[in-house]
């Protein structure tokens, strides 16, 4: 277990889940993948041991930004896509929160793309629950930057045109140091990985494949059925063989520059010769390779794909502002109003 930010003070009494669920009615559709992520949250908040004044949820625009109204923390609903930008905003300017941002794929990666992937280029000490059910849910059902290609939506009637984002490689592209993925039906694993992600010194994304029940239903089965999971799940863990199948039958092997799936005890292969997971290399390459597989050539990696350690925006910036208020001769406003030219009339 990481350690807990000690900038964050610590709550003086234990706290539980309750704690921090509000008392509004939760307008999100019976069946949808949000209630899980909700359960999730609220059972990590007091894991962190941090005091609940401390938390702070903000959002932007979507099914996912009603979120800060169904915890009971301070909140900040904002605009679409700006959730990025307000929530580093608040990290720079008061070290001693704990920022969490929820948000879409399309309030994350379209408009708000730019806020999104600078904030992890900056590596803003946050934690960004990104809910991906590959559609625009509150609008109704319009293609999203992650709608499969060729999907049939509001907004595409003859089929999309656009090749989709894979939120992966957009973090791990724009320097991401903490990347996860897991699906919205499986929540005691979803609960670790938000734990891991919430302790995490940097900005941590957790893409959760979340379910529309109204206008993507199943977008995910291929992935998350129980008919097909076993074999299309391959669940990540630090320091282990990248094995899956419902009897850890089959693994994943380097073979040249490709990835491959090949069967231990069979055709001469070994449990040797299977990739053993490191997130914490600071080379993304072989990070990239397991995030990208997709069925049916490949299960989908769940669980830490990434977690490196470096400097983030926010620490550096309070290191800066310490160090030139030691050197600087300007420690008021007057200093500033008699410094330079002076004319006396």
């Amino acid at each position: 277990m990481k350690r807990p930010d000690e900038r964050i003070p610590k709550s003086d009494t234990e706290l539980g889940k309750n704690d921090f669920m509000s008392d509004q009615m939760v307008k999100w559709c019976p069946g949808c993948g949000n209630h899980a992520i909700l359960s999730s949250v609220a059972q990590v908040f007091p894991k962190t041991g941090y005091r609940k004044e401390n938390f702070v949820v903000v959002s932007g625009i979507g099914c996912s930004s009603r979120f800060p109204y169904y915890v009971d923390t301070y909140g900040f609903h904002g605009i679409h896509g700006r959730a990025a930008a307000i929530a580093s905003g608040m990290k720079i300017a008061d070290p001693s929160l704990s920022i969490w941002v929820n948000t879409g794929d399309g309030d994350s990666m379209a408009i708000g793309g730019n806020h999104f992937i600078h904030a992890i280029r900056r590596n803003v000490d946050m934690t960004v629950i990104l809910f991906n059910n590959k559609i625009y849910g509150l609008t109704k059902g319009q293609f999203s930057p992650t709608t499969p290609m060729g999907s049939i939506t509001k907004t595409s009637p003859y089929g999309t045109l656009e090749t989709p984002f894979n939120p992966a490689d957009l973090v791990i592209g724009a320097q991401g140091t903490f990347f996860a993925r897991i699906a919205d039906n499986l929540p005691k694993y979803m609960t670790e990985i938000l734990e891991e992600a919430a302790l995490h010194r940097g900005t941590a994304i957790v893409e959760v494949l979340q379910n529309c029940i109204i206008f993507a239903d199943k977008t995910h089965a291929q992935v998350t059925s129980k008919e097909v999971r076993d074999e299309h799940q391959l669940q990540l863990e630090a320091g282990q063989p990248l094995l899956f199948g419902k009897d850890k039958s089959k693994g994943i092997r380097l073979n040249g520059l490709h990835l491959e799936v090949v069967e231990p005890g069979k055709d001469g292969v070994t449990i040797d010769d299977i990739l053993v997971h490191n997130p914490s290399d600071p080379d993304p390459t072989l990070q990239m390779m397991i995030a990208k597989m997709t069925p049916p050539l490949f299960p989908m990696a769940m669980g830490i794909i990434r977690s490196v350690e470096a400097p983030t925006f926010d620490r550096l910036m309070e290191e800066q502002i310490e160090q030139q208020k030691a050197v600087s001769s300007v420690r008021c406003v007057d200093d500033v109003l008699n410094s330079g030219d002076i004319i006396e009339i």
